[in-house]
């Protein structure tokens, strides 16, 4: 009978020694498993900031034979032109637009198209009517013209 108690206990030692291993695993997560929209608990955890659009990381474009290569624009915040919210910025950098001038020269139709593209229902969403006027004035640097401007409009629409 001490010989059937004894495998018993093993099997016993050996269940909790696997249920202690299994949650030690658990609890040592390696860093590239957590999920990366959870804040980080260290103090010395550098803030979360939000991510530049990918067209806007690119330093340079490829070099024409003999040319040197351009410089890409410096982006602006396409935000600051009522109508554009964060979803449609993130569309028209993706399409090249990543200034104030690049989006002054686009016609409305251009841009519906754009949006179209992307995503039907954006065009029921925004109406660029008035985004080229508003870029203009950004571009020029007359804040508060624009301001003046985006009083009068609602979503980017004259009211």
């Amino acid at each position: 009978m001490n010989g059937g108690m004894f495998s018993w206990l093993v099997v016993i030692l050996a269940l909790i020694a696997l249920v202690v291993v299994l949650l030690l695993r658990r609890n040592e997560e390696p860093e590239d498993t957590k999920n990366p929209f959870e804040p980080d608990e260290r103090p010395d955890a550098v803030p979360h900031t939000e991510p530049e659009p990918v067209a806007a990381t690119r330093a340079e474009s490829v070099s024409v034979a003999g040319t040197e290569p351009e410089t890409a624009p410096t982006p602006d915040d396409l935000k600051k032109i009522e109508g554009i919210g964060p979803k449609i910025s993130g569309v028209l950098n993706a399409a090249g637009i990543l200034t104030f001038a690049q989006l002054a020269e686009t016609t409305p139709d251009r841009i519906r198209e754009i949006l179209e593209a992307e995503d039907p229902r954006l065009t029921r969403l925004a109406d660029p009517t008035t985004w080229a006027e508003q870029a203009k004035l950004a571009a020029a640097g007359k804040w508060d013209e624009l301001a003046t401007l985006q009083d009068e409009l609602k979503g980017g629409r004259r009211v």
